[in-house]
């Protein structure tokens, strides 16, 4: 496969030149003007060496070697003739090499190719991919009551069905990344590369061109690898199936089946070995009901489809399981926080009913974790205003309501857990597009 490089740097102007000068030499370069944006690229792609300047707005350049150092690739770090004492410090952080700017290309360039043969060799005993493991709280961490027992039997059974597609359907965050990230690490392809793409972000160019890759050409840009290529012996992690355009759909379903696929422009068959394992919003019949979808497609996804509960169906036991997995994941990013809920805190949060499911318990726990930090434990007053009130809709305490207010009440929720929209409002809540567009008239709720 062709060398890959991530650039960050805020100097347009080197970005420019030192991609241009690699592209020429056959690699394929990611650029970024941030480490914020450049962390997220490498989540993305997984390139086999970043070149990171040092004096980044934002997150140091420093800061960002910290992150990557764990993860398998190569770091070389651009420095100015006056920051020498810092880029000795990179190398001692584990950066691979320092380059002075201005940029001597040939030096960089065997640089960035002794980085790059580094990190080959480490990828052969050692996963390519760097983010923590699902597998950390195992298959005990989806719940203890017989229901979650039964999901934990489902995903085992479909781990070691190692060729298989997986879909996993269910309420917007209620954990189908996780249990995605679990299949791949209880699979034997766990020492292989984890690639996501959420499906719903983007038009159908932008959304062919990661998924398939694309050639270089007039009109086409520079080469683009595919994210299938890039999972190739691992799993791609497709989120929001559902909303892939239709035009796209036949192409993945030939990939799952051929297990081969082609470059936009391109005419050369590239064989793969990718286990897809797809995640859609509420149940994806509907979308077949509906022609969104198509039928064969899902049939080939769903062979043994893994169905996640939202918090609200899920027993106390579950409840407490999932909080301790949440609070260990935290505590690994948090240092200083507390490890302990206090009685009245963990009595608040098993009495929510989540509307958000794990995403929004997961918000709740680390901006509570963050509040406390240097206490004993998590209190009470950790917690956002909507789970210490004493009264409220879902409060054990009786609150006389009528019907219609409780009805607009979960209607202005649900709208604002979907950010306003209101396609997917009406089918979380059950009803036609029209008819919510009316209760929200009727109500005078604000979007």
């Amino acid at each position: 496969m062709t060398d890959s490089i991530l650039l960050i740097d805020d100097d347009i102007a080197v970005l420019r030149a030192v991609g241009a000068f690699f592209e020429k030499k056959g690699w394929d370069v990611f650029s970024e003007l941030t480490g914020e944006s450049g962390m997220n690229t490498f989540e993305r792609t997984f390139p086999d060496v970043v070149l990171v300047d040092l004096d980044l707005p934002g997150i140091h350049g420093l800061d960002v070697l910290e992150q990557l150092r764990s993860r398998d690739t190569g770091v070389i770090v651009l420095t100015g003739d006056g920051d020498i004492p810092s880029a000795v410090h990179a190398m001692q952080l584990g950066a691979e090499n320092y380059i002075v700017k201005p940029v001597d290309m040939a030096h960089l360039l065997a640089a960035a190719e002794r980085a790059a043969e580094k990190g080959r060799l480490r990828r052969v005993n050692r996963t390519l991919i760097g983010q923590s493991s699902a597998t950390s709280d195992g298959l005990e961490g989806l719940g203890m009551s017989p229901f979650m027992r039964e999901v934990a039997r489902q995903v085992s059974l479909v781990a070691r069905s190692d060729r298989t597609p997986a879909l996993i359907e269910g309420e917007s965050g209620t954990g189908k990344r996780f249990v995605a990230r679990l299949i791949h690490d209880l699979s034997p392809r766990s020492q292989a590369p984890f690639i996501e793409l959420a499906c719903g972000t983007g038009d159908a160019e932008t959304i062919e061109a990661e998924l398939f890759g694309r050639e270089p050409g007039p009109g086409n840009g520079p080469r683009k690898p595919a994210l299938v290529e890039l999972a190739d012996g691992g799993s791609l992690f497709l989120d929001e199936i559902g909303d892939l355009p239709q035009n796209l759909q036949l192409r993945l379903l030939n990939v799952i089946e051929s297990r081969a696929f082609r470059r936009a422009g391109g005419s050369r068959e590239i064989p793969v070995d990718v286990r897809m394992i797809a995640a859609a919003t509420g149940r994806l019949q509907s979308a077949v009901d509906e022609g969104r979808f198509r039928d064969d497609l899902h049939a080939r996804l769903g062979v043994m489809p893994v169905i996640m509960p939202p918090l609200r169906e899920r027993t106390r036991d579950d409840m407490l399981a999932l909080i301790r997995r949440l609070l260990r994941e935290l505590a690994q990013t948090l240092p200083g926080a507390p490890n302990r809920l206090s009685d009245e805190a963990l009595e608040r949060l098993l009495a929510h009913s989540w509307p958000g499911n794990v995403r929004e318990m997961r918000n709740v726990l680390e901006r509570a974790l963050l509040l406390s930090r240097g206490q004993e434990q998590v209190a009470g007053e950790h917690l956002p205003g909507e789970l210490r009130a004493k009264t409220g809709p879902f409060d054990r305490r009786h609150n006389p309501l009528t019907m219609e207010e409780v009805e607009r009440m979960h209607i202005e929720r649900t709208l604002k857990h979907h950010r306003g929209n209101r396609t997917r409002s009406a089918e979380e809540l059950g009803i036609s597009r029209a008819t919510l567009i009316a209760k929200i008239k009727r109500y005078a709720i604000p979007l």
